[in-house]
């Protein structure tokens, strides 16, 4: 498994040449979103569809 190093090397290196520093930013953090958002997912740490919807009719 990669290190985080090699991850954000990965992504940074995956950006264009002419890409601006906050375009790089929001790749690793949508990056970081994604993995986080994986590893809820294998932790079982999830909402289903239908408790959301009962959430957003509620509020």
């Amino acid at each position: 498994m990669p290190t985080v190093k090699e991850q954000m090397v990965d992504v940074i290196n995956s950006q264009p040449m002419d890409a601006s520093y906050d375009e790089i930013m929001k790749e690793l953090a949508f990056a970081r979103m994604v993995e986080r958002g994986l590893e809820d997912s294998r932790q079982q740490r999830i909402i289903s569809n239908e408790d959301i919807e009962r959430c957003i009719k509620t509020n």
